[in-house]
């Protein structure tokens, strides 16, 4: 692969000058490399080539790596896609992943100097069957760790192996289990796939085999105890509980403990209550997050007191059963256990009533406990799904002179309550809350609009995205200040338009996700907008996959994410990436439109500098003031 490059796409809007063409400033001086990315010894996650980026202090030097040339900028900067080196094995502690040292070797040479470097980064060592005989990766056992499940529950096992074996996992009681061989593909790591335009990176490798099985009814491993409580130590040299995988080949055989401890559990419910802050300490959002799976993306959102009952545990990780076919994962550190004997949550769903005040219409559902419940939107409705919950809805109550609800229906599914409130005009905002067991749903008026000036009266939050982390640029431009920057020059020209601006930061300061969330919510802004520049996971290629975006989460923010991003790319004209839908925090708000801005590459040289210009910073804020205005003034969404 030959190492690219290119400079930055051409416009894609006809007639917009890229702010990529901006003045690059000259630097000259001494020649010194520095690589911002990756850091010594860091652990890259990259199939065959990776991006580096950093200066060499002067702009009319020659770099190369490994010794193939790298373009230099005017400033010193470069940004270099480049093959990986050939790996040096890292010996592994017994269990551990294994890992590689790839080795780059950084030359730059100016009229006055010369430097050079060695970069030496890890990657995990891709597994594959050992060419002198017969192999058991003992990093691949899935699940390990510890396990609390129902004795009626399979247990789904998988490792993985040199092919062609009979393999049998073999259990303390004397009894066994056939394991089946199936082709094991290389995962595609996550970023490429997010991320990486080419299509022919998407495709998975098959390059080894896993051998798979279920188990049930099987404890394994040493007494694990109660459920949510601790888990104790215990040595593999405690015999005879551990299960073993056996695999035999024509020449040898094979065996290894399992590293996993399975307790079943007995018919009795634990029910639970979740509390994200147990210790009281504060700063919390009092908000529980489930998950499909271990590890997935978020799912629901559960308010401080919802109960439920556990019914599986891995790990730290709890899983409840909502109804009798949906299940979530929490984190154990958010779950309480109720007294022994305490009665599994069921609601009672009462009747229904709305009320209206100045900005909002609220629809009161009586529950007699805080069940757990999951609310999805369309562009003119919200439903919202109660688990464990029976309806005695005798009446529902509309609220006189009600320009925001036109029809509230429900119905009982299975063990489930769902309440579907469609909408008069296009949602604009809500949000969901307890009082006591009663559930409060808020469905928010938006605000109005004066067409010769929109903009007139409207509180918007503007959020300069970072720090704590952030992207940093070839010459150590920090993305955090790169987004004052830009949120500075965009809250005078919305001040200017006769806004008030809620600025979640005005200096280079750390400020947690949460803080800034709440900080919009209890001042009541009626848009909340996070400024951030980009780069790319590891294995992307910058040259081919820079450009503008914008992302969404909820669907009342969809068509102002897509306004946005036309004025961004109008001004920066840049490659339109388009809108995505992202669980990113800053847009997962409900009370009001909230969209994330991704308008530049920090790792891209050109980029970089135009964010450290006051012209660079003044075009990206004129391109979401214009998608701003252009969406309030949208009757489409009236």
């Amino acid at each position: 692969m030959l190492l690219a490059t290119a400079c930055a796409p051409k416009s894609s809007v006809t007639g917009a000058a890229s702010v990529a063409a901006l003045p690059v400033p000259t630097v000259t001086g001494a020649t010194r490399i520095v690589v911002q990315y990756p850091a010594e010894d860091a652990t890259i996650e990259a199939r065959d080539s990776t991006f580096l980026l950093g200066s060499v202090g002067t702009g009319d030097a020659a770099l190369s790596i490994n010794g193939q040339p790298v373009k230099v900028w005017p400033n010193g900067a470069w940004l270099a896609w480049v093959p990986l080196p050939s790996p040096e094995p890292v010996p592994a502690a017994a269990g551990a992943p294994p890992t590689e040292t790839l080795t780059f070797r950084l030359v730059a040479t100016s009229p006055r100097d010369s430097t050079s470097m060695l970069l030496k980064v890890r990657r995990g060592a891709a597994w594959r069957a050992d060419s002198a005989g017969p192999h058991i990766d003992l990093t691949s056992f899935v699940p390990s760790g510890v396990t609390w499940l129902p004795a009626s529950e399979d247990l789904r096992i998988q490792v993985r192996a040199t092919p062609g074996a009979k393999a049998t996992l073999m259990l303390a009681d004397g009894s066994s289990l056939p394991l089946v061989e199936e082709p094991a593909a290389e995962e595609v790591p996550a970023g490429i796939r997010a991320f990486d335009r080419d299509t022919a990176n998407l495709r998975p490798v098959i390059r080894s085999s896993r051998y798979v099985g279920v188990i049930r009814g099987h404890s394994l491993g040493d007494p694990l105890g109660p459920m949510l409580g601790a888990v104790t130590t215990s040595a593999e040299s405690g015999a005879g509980a551990w299960a073993r995988v056996r695999l035999e080949w024509p020449t040898r055989t094979l065996e290894a403990v399992w590293p996993l401890r399975v307790a079943l559990l007995d018919t009795m419910p634990q029910v639970v209550r979740l509390d994200d802050d147990p210790a009281h300490g504060g700063g919390s959002d009092s908000i529980t997050v489930g998950r499909a799976a271990p590890g997935a993306t978020y799912n629901w959102f559960f308010p401080t007191g919802t109960r439920a009952v556990a019914d599986r545990r891995q790990n730290g990780d709890v899983r409840l059963r909502l109804s009798a076919e949906t299940r979530a994962w929490v984190s154990l550190a958010d779950v309480q256990g109720m007294p022994a004997g305490s009665w599994p949550p069921l609601g009672r769903i009462g009747s229904l009533t709305a009320s209206v005040a100045a900005n909002r219409t609220t629809l009161r559902i009586p529950a007699g406990t805080r069940v757990p419940f999951h609310v999805s939107e369309t562009s003119h409705a919200v439903s919202i799904l109660l688990y464990g919950a029976v309806a005695d809805i005798d009446w529902t109550r509309y609220a006189p002179t009600d320009s925001l609800i036109e029809r509230i229906d429900w119905h009982q599914d299975g063990d489930n309550v769902r309440i579907d409130v469609t909408l008069k005009r296009p949602l604009y905002g809500y949000r969901i809350r307890w009082n006591g067991t009663d559930l409060l749903l808020d469905i928010r008026r938006p605000p109005s609009i004066d067409r010769s000036a929109p903009l007139r009266g409207l509180r918007i939050a503007l959020d300069p995205g970072h720090p704590p982390g952030g992207a940093t640029g070839p010459t150590g431009l920090r993305e955090a200040e790169a987004n004052l920057g830009i949120a500075l020059q965009l809250q005078r020209m919305l001040q200017d338009a006769g806004a008030t601006v809620i600025m979640t930061r005005t200096t280079d300061t750390a400020l947690d996700l949460g803080p800034r969330i709440v900080m919009s919510e209890a001042q009541d802004a009626d848009v909340l907008i996070s400024i951030h520049n980009n780069a790319l996971p590891d294995g992307v290629n910058p040259f081919t996959n820079n450009g503008t975006s914008v992302f969404y989460n909820h669907e009342q923010s969809l068509a102002l994410a897509r306004a946005v991003q036309r004025g961004l790319v109008q001004q920066l004209g840049l490659r339109d990436l388009g809108v995505g839908r992202g669980d990113l925090a800053l847009v997962r708000p409900t009370w009001q439109p909230s969209i994330l801005t991704e308008g530049l590459y920090m790792i891209v040289p050109e980029q970089e500098a135009a964010l450290r210009s006051t012209e660079g910073q003044r075009r990206y804020a004129l391109g979401v003031l214009a998608g701003l205005r252009a969406w309030l003034l949208d009757e489409t969404r009236q």
